[in-house]
């Protein structure tokens, strides 16, 4: 599945906001997240390559997880946080292979995300969290 309209459109996302198709997302235990799917080519046990939209509320929180493949982000507004620290709009972090983080924002954020493999959740975040 691929979305050329929305790609195409990437750098004047802050603005066109409303226009998306947002959905919940509470994959790998993702707390107050919104997704819009850019493209999807994992096949059916899950493996392969994936790039989204990604929208936190504030306090959003994700699961302390290992990339098994390579993760680009691309913070487009607000802030992410995560083990190295707060990364404003205009930061591009890119998570080796093996590399583990947990992630949140307190202030809310829009960020694309690339994701050349799935993650594995390594702690779950607690039920009252």
């Amino acid at each position: 599945m691929v979305n050329e309209k929305l790609i195409g459109n990437l750098l004047n996302m802050a603005t066109a906001q409303h226009d998306l198709k947002w959905e919940p997302y509470s994959a790998d235990s993702r707390r107050n997240v919104e997704i819009v799917r850019l493209y999807d080519a994992r096949d059916n046990a899950g493996h392969g390559p994936a790039a989204a939209l990604l929208r936190y509320s504030p306090g959003a929180r994700v699961a302390r997880h290992r990339h098994l493949g390579y993760e680009l982000i691309f913070v487009l507004e607000g802030v992410l946080h995560n083990d190295t620290g707060a990364h404003p709009a205009g930061t591009l972090e890119v998570c080796p292979p093996d590399s583990v983080h947990e992630l949140w924002s307190d202030e809310g954020c829009v960020f694309l995300v690339v994701w050349e493999q799935p993650v594995r959740v390594e702690s779950p975040i607690p039920i009252a969290a």
